[in-house]
């Protein structure tokens, strides 16, 4: 029990790294919560300091999420119940990017995190999400609308597979994803209200003040 819960706390300390507060401050600009949407997401360093940057973001966010799963894996493969284990790590280093102690409990969105978690348990699973999410951006360029249905994407790739070519997945893994294709929806309500009020800004590669995310 107390290696389960260092384990899961563990996982959040690592989940909360602000990498994109990191990042835009090596790029130059100390506070990106200042800036911009005030997210410290990559969108909003993309829209602030240009691809570079946010490349460097995206790629920090989804390995987090990925690194910490990856060692639960090894570290709980003989447990009894090691795929709880590692979904349950997985969360923490998900909440951890959403509610990170050190910004006072204010993040991201948690979008790239969760990918990385995926990446690992789900991997095509998780290549039909980005597919999904890279054919909206672009068709779009609504890097929230993207998000929201890369998400709810993965629950129902798992679905088709288990119906229409009877794979076998892993439940406690199909109801991560129903966990978070509900919840990523929950975390851009307020896109939800800019995009019902035409006020949404679009993702460009150009640098520009927006509010997307």
């Amino acid at each position: 029990m107390t290696i389960t819960l260092t384990a899961i706390l563990i996982a959040y300390f690592i989940g909360a790294i602000p990498f994109g507060l990191l990042v835009a401050r090596i790029f130059g600009v100390r506070d990106i919560r200042k800036v911009g949407s005030g997210n410290i997401g990559a969108t909003n360093v993309l829209r602030t300091l240009g691809v570079k940057a946010a490349v460097w973001v995206y790629l920090l966010d989804i390995g987090k999420g990925s690194v910490v799963v990856w060692v639960a894996g090894i570290v709980f493969h003989d447990t009894a119940r090691p795929e709880l284990m590692v979904v349950m790590i997985g969360i923490a280093a998900i909440l951890g990017h959403i509610f990170p102690v050190y910004l006072r409990f204010r993040g991201g969105k948690g979008v790239a995190t969760a990918a990385g978690v995926l990446a690992v348990l789900l991997p095509s699973e998780t290549l039909v999400a980005v597919v999904v999410f890279l054919v909206i951006v672009f068709s779009t360029r609504y890097v929230s609308v993207a998000s929201m249905a890369a998400a709810l994407a993965l629950p129902l790739t798992v679905v088709v597979e288990q119906n229409l070519y009877d794979q076998e997945v892993s439940q406690v893994y199909w109801l991560l994803t129903v966990a978070i294709g509900l919840f990523v929806p929950l975390t851009h309500v307020r896109n939800i209200r800019r995009l019902l009020a035409g006020t949404e800004n679009r993702f460009s590669l150009g640098r520009h003040r927006g509010n997307d995310e």
